[in-house]
């Protein structure tokens, strides 16, 4: 050992007097006799690498988790942390439990760095401190996040002048589809190019009803969706709350009570008559998840998404037809965000990483389509890829902007100049920018969701009758607070169009 001891120290002497040597001749230039410099560096290189790379927990909506996201998300975080020293913990809520999850998360104070959120949440859990103020950082720490968003996207975003969110710039406006599985639509002979109301759908849902049978539902529907878009002709000022809006072209901008407005009741009929006939599934009030392969179904969309659907669903091919919008709302704006943890330790990591997330293409793509090789080939570079598996869970429009997103082959390849398009044609609604200050009426808007809540699969899903059950459901409502609610989102309009 004593022999060992001193054969170290006199390697240390001699690299000291050798490093010494190499700083008194002035010479940078690697070679042979300045080995024991670089021997003297490699402390250095170490320490940088040695600093934690943090791991963000990101909770997204979806579908199940395959055997292979794990692996998928291993190769994320390979890229990203060599690109800004920063990983991900990806944590999907599927879309049945996604209400109940999140909410949960957030009032149990359960760790997180991102959240996926939007108009129906947002402004409670920002009421709630559960979300960064990020006005000052977004500009400072992430400046081509910010310039990439439209000036009009981020304002959608603000609660009390101030951004909690990064907005998904995409089709950031409504535009609203119906979309029919082909087959039917030959089978039947529909003209699915004259259909704009409920209304026009009662012929076409009722033929595919008498020609397919007793078992097949025309129109299928699930209990947190109903019937998607069935309230668009209204603004729920960023509520989330269907029974309170402003109807997006009234000038006056007049809070109203929704469901008793003549054109909702009449649909609501027409959907509770399409329910006792089997045209909608008997179990739509407590089916938390959609089958695949539907007949029919409306959907919030854009040109080629389609394409998308008809892989996830093996169908062959699905027609869309645009009947309604597109249309600027706060809620539409708001309709996809991410929020940082007003808790996280990880505040600039999080936004930088959100920014990379708009601004990369592969790691966007890797986001959007799930393992290269398994989920997904690129066909053109970053710009096209072809889906190779219909199991990748995570929902491309709650994680970043299409903008940088490849197409799917199949799809048009200039689908997001369409969608860029739609944006700039949407019409805006009447109180676009104004967001509701719950601050002072959460008691009255929390008792009032749990009254909706209690009624609301059973109505929406055409299950109850409306003529019996909204004037029972209106006065329930009442009693907790929504006059409340309705008389101080109007004082606040009026302030804020004066």
């Amino acid at each position: 050992m004593k022999k060992s001891w001193k054969l170290v120290s006199t390697l240390c002497i001699l690299t000291l007097m050798a490093a010494a040597l190499a700083a008194c001749s002035g010479s940078n230039t690697p070679s042979a006799t300045n080995e024991p410099q670089s021997a003297t560096d490699a402390p250095k290189k170490t320490d940088a690498p040695s600093k934690e790379i943090p791991t963000l927990v990101w909770w997204l909506i979806g579908g199940q988790v395959p055997n292979n996201f794990d692996k998928a998300v291993d190769a994320m975080n390979a890229y990203t942390a060599e690109k800004i020293g920063v990983k991900i913990d990806i944590k999907v809520a599927s879309w049945g439990e996604w209400d109940t999850k999140i909410n949960t998360i957030v009032n149990t104070g359960e760790p997180f760095d991102i959240m996926f959120t939007n108009s129906g949440k947002y402004s409670k859990q920002v009421a709630m401190g559960a979300f960064a103020d990020i006005t000052d950082l977004v500009q400072s720490e992430t400046p081509d996040l910010y310039k990439l968003i439209p000036e009009k996207v981020w304002d959608g975003t603000k609660i009390g002048g101030k951004y909690y969110s990064v907005p998904t710039y995409k089709d950031s406006s409504l535009t609203q589809y119906w979309v029919y599985d082909d087959k039917y639509v030959q089978k039947y002979n529909i003209d699915i190019n004259s259909i704009k109301t409920l209304q026009d759908l009662d012929g076409p849902l009722r033929s595919m009803k008498s020609g397919e049978g007793k078992s097949f539902y025309p129109l299928p529907m699930t209990q947190g969706e109903g019937l998607n878009g069935f309230f668009n002709t209204y603004d729920d000022l960023t509520l989330g709350f269907a029974p309170i809006g402003v109807r997006t072209d009234d000038e006056s901008r007049t809070v109203v009570s929704v469901l008793e407005q003549p054109d909702i009741m009449a649909n609501l009929k027409l959907l509770h008559q399409w329910y006792q006939d089997g045209i909608i599934n008997p179990d739509a009030p407590t089916k938390t998840e959609n089958d695949k392969g539907r007949a029919f179904f409306a959907a919030q969309a854009f040109p080629g998404a389609e394409v998308s659907w008809q892989i996830n669903d093996a169908v062959e091919k699905y027609s869309m037809v645009q009947h309604f919008g597109p249309i600027y709302t706060t809620s539409t704006i708001q309709g996809s965000l991410n929020a940082i943890s007003a808790n996280s330790k990880y505040k600039k990591e999080a936004l930088k990483y959100l920014e990379l997330v708009n601004t990369d293409p592969k790691l966007r793509n890797m986001l959007a389509f799930g393992e290269l090789g398994v989920d997904y080939n690129n066909v053109n570079g970053e710009k096209v890829i072809e889906r190779i598996s219909d199991t990748w869970p995570l929902a491309a429009y709650s994680q970043g902007t299409f903008f940088n997103l490849a197409v799917t082959k199949g799809a048009p390849e200039d689908q997001w100049d369409q969608v860029k398009k739609l944006n700039d044609a949407a019409i805006s609604s009447t109180v676009l920018g104004f967001a509701l200050d719950i601050s002072n009426i959460q008691t009255e808007l929390a008792n009032s969701q749990a009254v909706w809540d209690k009624y609301k699969y059973e109505l929406i899903t055409g299950a109850s009758d409306p003529e019996k059950m909204i004037p029972k459901i209106t006065a329930e409502l009442m009693s907790a607070g929504m006059d409340t609610i309705m008389k101080a989102a109007q004082e606040q309009i009026n302030a804020y169009f004066k």
